[in-house]
């Protein structure tokens, strides 16, 4: 069990306290569910300390004008591959050291009790798995993997933090800034010499073992989440504007379905003029007050 700390609020945008009336209507909508379906994005780590991208005034895009690398510009620049792991070496031990929030706990004891019956989560900070869901879907992925794009042979990030060490013993650089998938901002200059390590049993091109933007979730992975969300009488968006397709597409399927939808989010969402129910309060403040 993870102690239930106080949050970190510096990326989360600001909102009111819970209004009553919202803690009875969310309290409604999960105890007449049966086999409730979550679906969670970036705004349910925020208060883990992890920015977003959307926010107004305190996500990325607004802070910055920094961008996520693009799968494309990764598998074909090796400059671009150096850069990411640089800034990524650099990010990673204090971005695996984030540790699970309240809203992640209650989550976690909803399924315990049988009331959450599948959970997808949009990010990949290993979040959820670190507060002990089981019954769950990396949609995007997980930072704390990596795969070799030719074999496929797949290390522990951890494990691939060792090997950058040892093939750059008297680098350094220091960092300016966290950004939503664990990488730090780092100048051109300081990018130049950092070695990157290739596939220990191949030779081949490392990589995170998350979907980068400009490529696609596996055929797989979307049809068994579809089959979940079949099994499931309600669903639930938490900490998500659902701006990207490969979420959104499964509150359209539960829409199709008529399944009622809520959305608990800090500002609006594609989902508001079809979802059931609306709450506009941080994930860590109101979903504790459901029982």
């Amino acid at each position: 069990s993870v102690s239930r700390t106080s949050p970190n609020l510096a990326f989360v945008p600001a909102c009111l306290p819970p209004d009553p009336v919202e803690v009875e209507e969310l309290q409604r909508f999960v105890s007449s569910s049966k086999r409730l379906f979550v679906m969670t994005g970036a705004g349910i780590s925020t208060e883990s300390g992890i920015p977003d991208y959307r926010s107004e005034g305190v996500g990325l895009y607004s802070r910055t004008d920094r961008r996520p690398i693009q799968h494309a510009e990764f598998v074909r620049s090796a400059s671009a591959r150096q850069r990411y792991w640089a800034r990524n070496f650099v990010g990673w031990p204090q971005f695996s050291s984030h540790q699970p929030n309240t809203a992640h706990l209650v989550l976690r004891d909803w399924e315990k009790l049988g009331k959450l019956h599948w959970l997808v989560t949009q990010n990949v900070d290993a979040l959820h798995t670190k507060a002990g869901s089981q019954r769950m879907t990396e949609l995007h992925g997980c930072t704390h993997r990596v795969f070799c794009l030719a074999c496929g042979d797949q290390i522990l990030r951890s494990e691939l933090q060792e090997h950058f060490e040892a093939l750059n013993p008297t680098w350094k650089a220091e960092a300016f800034g966290v950004a939503p998938d664990g990488d730090v901002f780092l100048t051109d200059e300081q990018v130049r010499n950092f070695q990157v390590p290739a596939c220990r049993k191949c030779g081949g091109i490392l990589k995170p073992d998350v979907t980068f933007f400009g490529d696609t979730v596996s055929r797989e992975k979307v049809n068994f989440v579809h089959q979940r969300l079949a099994e499931s009488d309600s669903m639930l968006v938490a900490g998500s504007s659902m701006q990207v397709y490969s979420g959104y597409r499964f509150a359209l399927a539960a829409q199709e379905k008529q399944l009622p939808i809520a959305v608990l989010n800090i500002g609006p969402t594609r989902l508001d003029h079809f979802a059931s129910l609306k709450l506009n309060s941080r994930c860590g403040e109101l979903l504790p007050l459901i029982v």
